[in-house]
């Protein structure tokens, strides 16, 4: 899986650098927010998916466990994504009424950052 992970003031982005968000990777998605959050005590995430074209359910089943993980420390989760494919699916599954959706990194920041 290729990714990369960088810190930005209080939060962290992790940026999936896949064509596919979907079985075959998703365990190693979970096991990387896992180790982000419990591991490394971070707990403002940034799920950078703009290089990513496609998603199936166990995609969005990587997404949601990022979004239990933050909600258990409190923390914040935006899922980043500009793919028409990727936010049909979410808006069909009725997932943008759990996850914080952006189009990019700079407005996910400023959002989370006005009180």
């Amino acid at each position: 899986m290729n990714f990369e992970t960088k810190h930005l003031d209080d939060f962290t982005i992790f940026q999936l650098k896949e064509k596919k968000l979907d079985a075959n990777i998703s365990g190693l998605v979970k096991a990387e927010v896992t180790l982000l959050v419990k591991g490394e005590g971070d707990t403002n995430l940034i799920i950078d998916l703009n290089d990513v074209e496609a998603c199936d359910s166990s995609g969005l089943s990587a997404l949601l466990v990022a979004n239990r993980l933050i909600n258990a420390v409190g923390g914040k989760l935006a899922i980043i994504t500009s793919s028409e494919k990727i936010l049909s699916l979410i808006r069909i599954t009725q997932l943008h009424r759990v996850l914080f959706i952006c189009a990019d990194v700079d407005a996910a920041i400023k959002e989370f950052n006005n009180p």
